[in-house]
């Protein structure tokens, strides 16, 4: 049973990569896609995921580690997804530092989620 569990979890991983495939986070250049385009994708997938119910919560990365059951690694690329949208860009940077600091402190250390933090010095 603990199998089954561990392999329906891990679709939803898989769902997110191949989405972020399909919007161009793989090829190894900046894409530009909006957040219209992030929701269709997720529809064509059958995304369990939806994208406003969890974008309106207080704390969208413990919504979506405690009630998607999201994988670290799902996680990462469900915020690597977001963080290339149009979405706001104080909103990004906010889902970014509580996703940082909860894989943190789970012992994920996302090298990818922390080079997107934008820092002062950056600006």
């Amino acid at each position: 049973m603990e199998d089954f569990i561990l392999r329906e979890i891990d679709k939803i991983g898989e769902m997110l990569a191949h989405i972020a495939r399909r919007l161009g986070l793989l090829k190894g250049e900046k894409p530009n896609y909006s957040i219209g385009d992030v929701k269709s994708e997720f529809t064509k997938e059958n995304c369990p995921i939806d994208l406003d119910t969890v974008l309106k919560q207080d704390n969208p990365i413990l919504y979506l580690a405690e009630n998607e059951k999201l994988t670290e690694q799902a996680l990462e690329s469900f915020i690597e997804i977001l963080f290339y949208s149009d979405i706001d860009e104080s909103k990004k940077q906010t889902l970014l530092k509580d996703a940082i600091n909860y894989l943190d402190n789970k012992g994920y250390i996302s090298f990818k989620l922390h080079s997107f933090v934008t820092t002062k010095e950056d600006k």
